[in-house]
């Protein structure tokens, strides 16, 4: 089994479901706050690999919720600052496989990790449909 890397965000309803879906499969999870992280630019683009730069987002943050930042019109430059300076605006989790790095659970190395092609139940924040809301998205 794997030892994996998650960067979540403590108290995330959803990230502590998805921790404990890759326990459950076997492997071991160390959970990293992604906002203590001191995010670089480099290292931060290393988990996005060749996704669209409008998926890198949470788009859950409040400052996308309300409309100051659209994730759909920014530059991989300007949405890299933006999340070292506010890493609420990171997609989570973040994995590190043994070096193989990606943004959320419906990319590898994930799917294989967990036997599974999709990982729609496991994605997704879940503010609506839990009355513990994390305090902020």
């Amino acid at each position: 089994m794997a030892t994996i890397i998650l960067y979540q965000k403590p108290g995330c309803a959803a990230n502590a479901r998805q921790i404990q879906a890759l326990k459950s499969a076997g492997h071991d999870v160390i959970a990293q706050d992604i906002l203590k992280e001191p995010w670089d630019a480099e290292e931060l683009r290393s988990f996005f690999g060749n996704m669209p730069v409008g998926s890198w987002f949470n788009r859950a943050a409040a400052r996308i919720k309300s409309g100051e930042i659209n994730p759909d019109t920014i530059g991989a430059a300007s949405a890299l600052a933006l999340m070292v300076g506010d890493p609420l605006l990171i997609r989570r989790p973040l994995i590190d496989v043994d070096g193989a790095r990606c943004a959320g659970l419906d990319h590898e190395p994930v799917l294989s990790l967990l036997g599974r092609k999709t990982q729609d139940d496991l994605e997704g924040c879940l503010h609506e449909a839990n009355p513990r809301r994390c305090a902020q998205a």
